[in-house]
C-alpha cells in the first residue's frame, strides 16, 4: 500500500522558516519524481515544487530562492525546506508522487500558517 506522511508544518512568523517531511512507503521510491502542492482557500490548488529521481528539481516562480526541495532516498523521504516566509506562503502542503498521467497518490497535507 503506497503511503505519503507529510510533517513538520506550524505557524511561524514572516520571514522565518521550515522544515517539511514526507515519509513514502509501499513503492520504490528512488525511482519516482515527487511533488509538493499546496493548498488554499482563496488560490486553490498550487503546485509548488517537484524532485525528479535523477534530482533534478523545479519550483513556481514565486518560491524560487526561498524554497529548497530534496529527497533521501536511503531513508525514502521528501523534504521542503521553507525559508523568508510570507502570509501568502499559508497553506495546506501536500506531497504527492509524481506518474506519467499526474500525480496519482497524495498524503493528507500539513497546515503552514505565516503569521505575527
Amino acid at each position: 500500500e503506497v503511503q505519503l506522511v507529510e510533517s513538520g508544518g506550524g505557524l511561524v512568523q514572516p520571514g522565518g522558516s521550515l522544515i517539511l517531511s514526507c515519509a513514502a512507503s509501499g513503492f520504490p521510491f528512488s525511482n519516482n519524481d515527487m511533488t509538493w502542492v499546496r493548498q488554499t482557500p482563496g488560490k486553490g490548488l498550487e503546485w509548488v515544487s517537484q524532485i525528479a529521481a535523477d534530482g533534478a528539481t523545479y519550483y513556481t516562480d514565486s518560491v524560487k530562492g526561498r524554497f529548497t526541495i530534496s529527497r533521501d532516498n536511503a531513508k525514502g523521504t521528501l523534504y521542503l525546506q521553507l525559508n523568508a516566509l510570507k502570509t501568502d506562503d499559508t497553506a495546506m502542503y501536500y506531497c504527492a508522487r509524481a506518474a506519467l498521467l499526474g500525480l496519482d497518490y497524495w498524503g493528507k497535507g500539513t497546515l503552514v500558517t505565516i503569521s505575527s
